[in-house]
């Protein structure tokens, strides 16, 4: 199976779903934020790992708690996509966070800098 196949992308597209049910409803850990979203999932194509990348809305100590939290319940979570999900083996999950939310915002938030910085400058000239 190639990492880019159709069955790929079907089975990246279901553990990302398994994945965001189990951590939104079902984790009761009080380290893991409620604003935490699975952003993509990498399934390799043997099914043996996966690769979660995950969004947390807050600073670095929530992230780092959240990242934790998703670790211990590890063993949970695995056991909850064997049972929804029929696959030959259940992937064991790495779970990585997922900076392009925030860099996104980041650089939003420069280029509106920079465009408020052009209109008063075109304001200063004009005058």
């Amino acid at each position: 199976m190639r990492k880019n196949s159709v069955k790929n992308t079907r089975i990246n597209g279901e553990v990302q779903k398994v994945l965001a049910e189990t951590i939104r409803g079902e984790i009761k850990d009080p380290r893991i934020s409620s604003l935490t979203s699975v952003v993509a999932v990498e399934v390799a194509p043997d099914l043996k790992t996966c690769k979660a990348y995950m969004s947390v809305l807050g600073d670095e100590k929530v992230q780092k708690d959240t990242l934790a939290g998703l670790k211990s319940a590890e063993g949970f979570i695995r056991a909850k996509l064997a049972k929804v999900l029929n696959l030959r083996n259940t992937p064991t999950i790495q779970f990585v966070m997922d900076q392009s939310i925030a860099y996104g915002v980041k650089m939003s938030k420069l280029i509106d800098d920079v465009n408020k910085d052009l209109h008063e400058d075109e304001r200063v000239d004009a005058e």
